[in-house]
């Protein structure tokens, strides 16, 4: 492709060819601003912030004009941010403008451009506004459409990253909402919860629903013994909120700052990711060996399970039956860890801080309460943590690094690769390869699973057989692969699905990203990287040689897929029809 050279602001830039003004202008280290636009998701021009001016004075959309020969461009003069107040001012008119109070102050892409550009009151604002409509009928969220700019980010996410699209643009001009068809909330639909709507949110207009004053107040009250566990994408984002770059592992000072919020006990839910390998891996060989229904797909991811049930119903016999390594970690913290500690599992508050909105639709399923109460009571997306930390003013930059309590606090790193797409089908290899062949693995990483490629596929000839895996992440590419499995096209003998691209990492639950850098940046391989390391680290990366593990199967649980493993461990699917809870 050849290179195209134009004048951006007096400069000479060259770009490739096809490239719009807006790409031409990143090259050049110019940014132009932006509030509706999502590299090759979002392109839509609607917000106008990008507007520009070219060859003397025509005014275009640099997020959707191409670039051509010749072409001279100006970003900055002073009637463009003039004209870009303006817009700003107009988007404010129809704004809920209580910002002090908004989950998303200080980390809102209309507020930053509005003090980017000096924005202050205008005479717009007294006009009419569209009524406050807030949502709050979904287990994970909530939508508030005070708030709303018309982006249509979420929409455009909801559609063509992840294949459902049960929100969109209702009514026409004024009167426009985004909302779901019929006016139906959002609990009434065939939303999977998966928060990636939320992720793209430029504003407060979406958010999670939030637990941190129930959870304090479990802690503040001395009958309760209250723990937390702690999923492995959550070291990679955390850090974000405390204005680490993207990529950095904050293990150590997550720990510490949970026991200073107050947690009694502050454990790694790698220790369950392994034990969901141990069952995971041994009902994969069950099946194989036994004629079972193939390919088995695994389970760990709600939003993943939930699409599945509503869209891909005839295919919930293919599940994994194991529970989330979340719902695990439960089960065994109210039997096992409450039988040696000598507490009532009605006495201990299970708390999970998870990359994904997901977990808190997934801690009400039915099955999901193997000791007479819930396994997890409360389920906390990393923001959330990153919240409760500065509302308890904790100094988190400042904090030494400690580790997790033992022995629920122990994980190897086939564990920790779990928060990355094609880490569970890593992990599970690890341990089913040695299992089959008894043999030791002289190479752990199966790289061809790695990456952040929406499907990928490999063939590994175990014990003589050769065994077809393939891996997906985002409901789009989960249906695209489940159609040629359906067709006949493609055989495959197991499955790893994760509901967000990237996987966990990239989780509804995680730290924010602005458009600007979501545009720019492979966040979802930043905060992979940050996985693979530890696991390259870690003494033991096998899930069976985890010592916590086989003290758990030696004295408690006996062996993988036995009858008590099976009361605690595994759960049960629903065929569900498309917009039924």
């Amino acid at each position: 492709m050849e290179n195209i050279t134009i004048k951006i602001n007096g400069m000479e830039v060259s770009a490739p060819e096809g490239s719009t003004i807006l790409e031409a202008a990143r090259l050049a280290h110019v940014e132009i601003p932006t509030l509706c636009y999502l590299k090759d998701l979002n392109e839509i021009a609607a917000c106008r912030m990008c507007t520009v001016k070219i060859n003397g004075g025509k005014l275009a959309a640099a997020c959707v004009y191409p670039i051509n020969p010749g072409l001279e461009v100006w970003t900055n003069t002073p009637d463009l941010v003039e004209y870009r107040k303006k817009t700003l001012q107009l988007i404010l008119s129809n704004h809920n403008r209580s910002c002090l109070s908004c989950v998303r102050s200080g980390n809102c892409e209309l507020q930053t451009l509005c003090k980017e550009l000096g924005v202050e009151d205008s005479d717009y604002y007294d006009g009419e506004k569209t009524p406050s409509c807030i949502d709050e009928s979904a287990a994970h969220m909530v939508r508030d459409n005070s708030k709303c700019i018309l982006c249509r980010r979420c929409s455009a996410t909801c559609e063509k990253v992840q294949g459902i699209g049960v929100i969109g643009a209702n009514e026409r001009g004024f009167a426009t909402i985004i909302g779901s068809a019929f006016d139906m909330g959002l609990g009434e639909t065939s939303c999977v919860s998966c928060g990636q709507c939320i992720a793209v949110c430029p504003t407060g207009a979406l958010y999670e629903k939030t637990c941190i004053d129930d959870v304090a107040a479990a802690i503040a009250d001395p009958s309760k013994h209250v723990i937390v566990q702690t999923a492995p994408a959550v070291r990679a984002g955390l850090g974000e909120e405390f204005g680490y770059p993207i990529g950095t592992n904050v293990e150590g000072k997550m720990a510490a700052a949970l026991r200073r919020i107050g947690f009694d006990k502050v454990f790694d839910t790698n220790f369950s990711a392994d034990l969901t390998i141990m069952e995971e891996a041994h009902e994969f060989i069950e099946r194989v060996q036994n004629g079972g229904t193939l390919p088995m797909i695994t389970s760990c991811s709600p939003g993943w399970i939930k699409y599945c049930e509503h869209y891909f119903p005839d295919m919930t016999e293919n599940l994994s039956s194991c529970k989330s390594p979340q719902q695990m970690f439960g089960a065994i913290a109210k039997s096992y860890y409450a039988e040696k500690m000598g507490l009532k599992p009605e006495d201990i508050v299970s708390v999970s801080v998870m990359p994904c909105t997901a977990k808190k639709f997934e801690i009400g399923r039915d099955n999901q309460a193997a000791n007479g109460c819930p396994d997890v009571d409360y389920s906390m997306t990393t923001r959330e943590l990153a919240r409760m930390i500065k509302k308890f003013g904790i100094r988190f930059n400042e904090l030494p690094d400690e580790e997790f309590d033992a022995p629920l606090g122990l994980g190897t790193g086939a564990a920790v690769i779990f928060g990355a797409t094609g880490g569970v089908m890593e992990a599970a290899l690890r341990t089913a390869v040695e299992t089959l062949t008894g043999e030791e693995l002289q190479k752990l990483d199966f790289t061809d699973v790695r990456g952040t490629e929406g499907i990928k596929e490999a063939t590994y000839n175990v014990a003589g057989m050769d065994v077809k895996v393939a891996v997906a992440s985002g409901l789009g590419n989960a249906r695209e692969l489940l159609n040629r499995v359906k067709s006949g096209e493609a055989d495959y003998h197991f499955i790893e699905i994760m509901g967000c691209p990237g996987g966990c990492v990239n989780g509804g639950g995680q730290p924010q990203q602005p458009g600007s850098v979501r545009n720019t940046v492979d966040i979802r391989a930043l905060r992979a990287k940050v996985l693979y390391d530890e696991d390259a680290a870690k003494t033991i990366r096998k899930s069976h040689e985890n010592p916590a593990i086989k003290e758990l199967y030696e004295t408690y649980l006996g062996k993988p897929g036995s009858e008590k493993a099976h009361h605690l461990l595994h759960t049960t699917y629903v065929k569900r029809k498309i917009n039924e809870v």
